[in-house]
């Protein structure tokens, strides 16, 4: 996270949710982060699942998937409106730094990921 640090605030310090972040993590322990981290990791396992079982972007389970995402960066991080979900959806898959964490699980998942999040985007914008 440190890593990232400068490049996170450059693009988004002057927004409130970075400055909820700031507040809600400020007192995260090493064993916090790696808890929400990885259970964030853990919901992009599950949507390479869901995509490995010939499920599509806009099935009933993608969809649980993205609404579990959002629930868990808005209990962790942020408060992730569907605005700002769209976002990281697109961002998923134009960073090549996301792209490829998430891809771990397999090859296609962030496009899988990032098409669940457009569907979803559509229905709620």
């Amino acid at each position: 996270m440190k890593y990232y640090e400068e490049e996170v605030c450059k693009r988004w310090g002057n927004t409130a949710a970075y400055h909820e972040h700031e507040q809600k993590t400020k007192n995260y322990t090493k064993e916090k982060w790696a808890e929400a981290n990885g259970g964030l990791m853990a919901i992009f396992a599950e949507f390479a699942a869901c995509k490995n079982s010939g499920a599509s972007a806009d099935s009933a389970e993608s969809q649980a998937l993205v609404a579990k995402l959002q629930t868990h960066i808005t209990a962790n991080y942020y408060t992730c409106t569907d605005e700002i979900l769209a976002g990281l959806g697109k961002m998923y898959v134009s960073d090549e730094r996301f792209k490829k964490n998430i891809d771990k699980y397999g090859e296609g998942t962030a496009e899988f990921v990032a098409e669940a999040i457009k569907v979803s985007s559509a229905k709620n914008l």
